[in-house]
């Protein structure tokens, strides 16, 4: 779950009161600090308490109370407690399992460029949760959330490419986003690179590499 630390640099608020105590492992003085200005309305401030009573820090785990800050904030259009509300719904935390609901939360945090909730939406097209499954859809949201460096994005597109699924069946592609997913920290990438490599002619994996080094030097951008 994602929790906002972002200060404006002026003088103290209780957001950023909180953002101090949280940034010193001061758990319990953020939620305090936090609690006052989401009383006022703060969205961040709400945002944070989802998150921070969702991982239990400086208060007994608590997804119930996670879910109803988490709804506040997203209610205000914040984008991170969107993601966030999208995924309590989805794994039935703090409220009871709905992918409609999931759907659409992650939907509307996904149209802000969220990341996390574009590779959510990914999922959800990709096994049909909450919404009728849609392999090109699945791409198409799971490609967003890659460029952006999600990792878990990164290798389903990957198995897209390699299964054919949503696009044409590309194994150079397939290699080259798991590539990149593994350099962004996927444990199973490599792992699952090195397996196709053996399937490949070395003319392919050539040219995959020349692919991962354009990615990387446009960051990521239009290189699907």
């Amino acid at each position: 779950m994602t929790l906002l630390c972002l200060t404006s640099g002026v003088s103290a608020s209780p957001f950023e009161e909180g953002v101090a105590k949280y940034k010193n492992a001061d758990y319990a003085g953020a939620i305090n600090a936090w609690r006052l200005a989401a009383a006022t309305g703060n969205a961040r401030a709400q945002l944070n308490l989802g998150v921070i009573y969702a991982k239990g820090q400086g208060v007994a785990q608590d997804y119930t109370e996670a879910f109803k800050w988490s709804r506040l904030a997203a209610a205000q259009g914040n984008a991170d407690a969107q993601s966030n509300l999208g995924v309590m719904y989805a794994k039935g935390q703090g409220v009871a399992q709905d992918y409609t609901e999931a759907f659409k939360w992650s939907r509307l945090a996904a149209a802000q460029g969220n990341a996390d909730a574009q590779y959510s939406l990914g999922v959800m097209y990709d096994g049909g949760q909450g919404v009728a499954q849609d392999y090109v859809e699945a791409f198409k949201w799971y490609r967003l959330a890659a460029e952006q460096g999600d990792a878990d994005a990164q290798y389903s597109l990957g198995v897209m490419y390699d299964e054919g699924q949503g696009v044409a069946q590309n194994h150079v592609r397939a290699y080259t986003w798991w590539s990149l997913s593994a350099a962004s920290g996927h444990t199973n990438a490599k792992k699952v690179r090195e397996l196709a490599a053996k399937n490949m002619t070395s003319q392919q994996i050539l040219e995959a590499q020349k692919m991962i080094r354009e990615c990387q030097h446009k960051k990521l951008q239009a290189c699907t």
